[in-house]
């Protein structure tokens, strides 16, 4: 019997491809870029699975456009879907799955990292040394927010979320609020907000962790941004059009609120020259997950899924 054919959409860890290799009859992209509506197009008529990710975008009209299509699943690597309509894809009898485990202690590192980065001025601080202009310690010098003992505000209070409030809480002595559409069943004292402006309003650093979709999308907007303290922080490591673009440089130009710590944005890869001309916002590019072991463990829950699916099997992660 046939091995199955897949596509793998990116370059992945050696230990991924391996892998691949050894269960399926694999394809690979070299290109580091979203695949095109006609490279969708064709793989979704070519391959019994793909392996897309960030920025493949699978939406209706994809599944509209071919049909019937010989694919069957679409095993994305990474944990945010935004970019599948997964409503679509199993109408046209194509099983989507994720890989969610894998991602959340990485992508709760990065927040802490956005969090002390923005607080403490690191970013402006590193490069005003590299720059040359450093004159010498002084008493006054770039003081930011001291973080221990502030109170957090996270909007999602998922896994991510969850690992987020422990850092905070148990790591820096932290007060936690969130917002959520139910009470959650927490580890650590938290308290929960009736708005996402509720929460703004008596956070001194504002944490985004929801995920994307049209549901969420400039969930963060003038009115919340309005509503945060003029000494505090937004953090954003869900998805870039959480947070409305255009109003978040409105705030940080005119000085309403003291930072922002990014590493996900609206239109990516572009990320808007107002922001990057501006000293007090941190900007990281898509780092969550990007460490070794984590791209390695999230390549090897979506061949779980894979394996999973062709062997017959419920796969682990079915969206």
């Amino acid at each position: 019997m046939a091995r199955p054919r897949i596509l793998l959409a990116r370059p992945l860890p050696d230990a991924v491809t391996a892998r691949a290799h050894d269960l399926f009859d694999v394809e690979q992209r070299a290109a580091n870029t979203a695949l095109t509506r006609a490279e969708m197009c064709s793989s979704l008529v070519l391959y019994d699975g793909i392996m897309p990710t960030l920025g493949d975008l699978f939406d209706a009209p994809i599944f509209d456009e071919i049909g019937n299509p010989r694919c069957k699943l679409l095993a994305n690597f990474g944990v945010g879907y935004n970019h599948i309509d997964v409503e679509a894809a199993r109408a046209r009898g194509i099983t989507v799955t994720n890989t969610p485990g894998a991602v959340t202690d990485a992508t709760a590192d990065i927040a802490m990292t956005l969090i002390l980065m923005s607080a403490r001025r690191a970013g402006e601080g590193e490069r005003l040394v590299r720059a040359g202009n450093w004159t010498g310690w002084n008493p006054t010098q770039m003081l930011g927010l001291h973080v221990t003992g502030k109170r957090i505000g996270i909007v999602g209070m998922g896994r991510i979320g969850q690992a987020i409030a422990r850092r905070c809480h148990h790591g820096f002595g932290m007060s936690v609020g969130y917002m959520a559409r139910s009470d959650k069943q927490l580890d650590f004292p938290a308290t929960r907000a009736d708005s996402v402006t509720d929460l703004a309003a008596g956070a001194d650093i504002l944490v985004i962790a929801v995920p994307g979709g049209a549901e969420t999308r400039h969930l963060v907007g003038s009115a919340v941004l309005e509503a945060m303290p003029p000494h505090a922080h937004l953090i954003n490591i869900a998805r870039g059009d959480v947070v409305d673009e255009a109003a978040l440089v409105a705030a940080l130009t005119e000085g309403r609120i003291g930072g922002a710590g990014l590493d996900v944005y609206e239109r990516e890869p572009e990320v808007p020259q107002a922001l990057r001309a501006l000293d007090n916002v941190t900007l990281l590019p898509h780092l969550g997950t990007a460490a070794l072991e984590v791209r390695t463990a999230m390549g090897m829950l979506a061949l779980d899924n894979m394996a999973a699916f062709f062997a017959g099997e419920p796969p682990p992660n079915v969206l």
